[in-house]
């Protein structure tokens, strides 16, 4: 699909879109909140909520902001330093959101999350829950990662990926990763598509790092990955170009973006695929795997090779083909060591070799998310 048609079906159809900005969009040098920067992206955003699009703004900035209130010369090295800085720069950061956003008639609310909030379905359905009363409310949320808890998404600066998760679980037609470049580049050259994010994007990475920020743009092309998988559009494009989301709004050629899966997944499947994240993996052979991405089926026993990790009976796995590519996700009736003794077999010797037999898959389609096609 040409990035025109995308363009125009942004155009057409965008009802609700995630917009996610880093530290080096909102912050100055010294880290402090950029009032200009963070007051043309209000106006922009009100200028959305007019006409009728529902936003979730997705906030990295706050150790930024932390480094900036507290006169150090640069972003702590250690946990507990990120942590406090965090925890100081997270109220000013919203203090200047609230403020800015109020001059434009938009009610903010804060919402701060870690990865291990996705992980839970209950409290999943929570927070997707009480987004959804936010914007019945017409409050605007802000989400950030609870930096002054969590760990790794410190040390990774996964804000991309939260953005993502975010836009899967409200089923948002568009996520937009703005930042400091014009989008994914090759050759000096800005990529206006991009079809499939593995095959055309990923080789073109460089691991560059922001002196206060933690994120690159490999977080960004995955959490593009995360969105087109689920059937939507994302784009990566320059927080600087002007009107830059009216823009894109409006189907302009601008920033790269990405084609989305040609089927949209469902509510339960979004979780299962991407916000839970596994506790083991089950390797299939060839027949399985061919069975799993062409024809739908569920995983049974005769199928799975081998397992890998230590899970119980209801958690998420990771399934494998023979080259150890991750082929889909799901929900297992059985526990690690339990496969392990019943992997190759057919489903009438379940039984005789664990003395029941629960179920015949090892994963139901229902609780299935196949990367590839589903």
């Amino acid at each position: 699909m040409p990035g025109t048609a995308i363009r125009q079906h942004i155009a057409a159809n965008c009802r609700r879109m995630v917009v996610k900005v880093g530290t080096n969009v909102i912050c100055d040098e010294k880290g402090s909140p950029d009032h200009a920067a963070i007051g043309n992206l209000a106006a922009q955003i009100a200028g959305a909520i007019k006409s009728g699009v529902s936003v979730a703004l997705v906030s990295s900035g706050a150790i930024g902001s932390g480094v900036g209130e507290l006169g150090l010369s640069g972003r702590p090295k250690t946990l507990p330093q990120l942590q406090a800085a965090a925890a100081v720069g997270q109220g000013r950061l919203m203090q200047t959101f609230h403020d800015v956003f109020a001059r434009h008639g938009v009610k903010v609310a804060q919402v701060l999350l870690t990865r291990d909030d996705f992980e839970d379905r209950a409290r999943y359905l929570n927070i997707r829950n009480t987004l959804a009363a936010l914007d019945e409310f017409g409050a605007m949320p802000i989400v950030n990662e609870n930096d002054t808890v969590a760990v790794e998404e410190i040390r990774f600066g996964e804000n991309d990926v939260l953005a993502a998760l975010v836009a899967t679980m409200l089923g948002a037609e568009l996520l937009v990763l703005l930042t400091a470049v014009d989008g994914v580049m090759k050759d000096g050259q800005v990529l206006d598509v991009i079809e499939d994010v593995d095959e055309q994007a990923m080789a073109l990475v460089r691991e560059d790092r922001t002196a206060l920020g933690s994120g690159g743009m490999g977080s960004k092309l995955t959490a593009a990955a995360m969105v087109t998988r689920a059937g939507e559009v994302a784009v990566i494009a320059n927080a600087a170009a002007p009107n830059v989301l009216q823009r894109l709004l409006a189907g302009e050629k601008l920033g790269t973006v990405f084609v989305p899966a040609k089927r949209r997944l469902s509510s339960r499947r979004r979780w299962i695929g991407q916000a839970a994240r596994p506790a083991g993996k089950i390797i299939v052979d060839d027949g399985a795997a061919k069975a799993l991405l062409t024809g739908g089926k569920s995983l049974l026993p005769s199928g799975i090779t081998a397992v890998a990790g230590r899970f119980a009976r209801g958690d998420t796995v990771a399934i494998l083909d023979s080259a150890g590519r991750e082929i889909a996700r799901g929900l297992t009736n059985y526990t690690a060591a339990e496969i392990d003794r019943i992997k190759g077999l057919k489903t009438s010797d379940i039984a005789k070799e664990l003395g029941e037999k629960p179920y015949d898959e090892v994963v139901h389609r229902n609780n299935m998310s196949v990367k590839a096609t589903d």
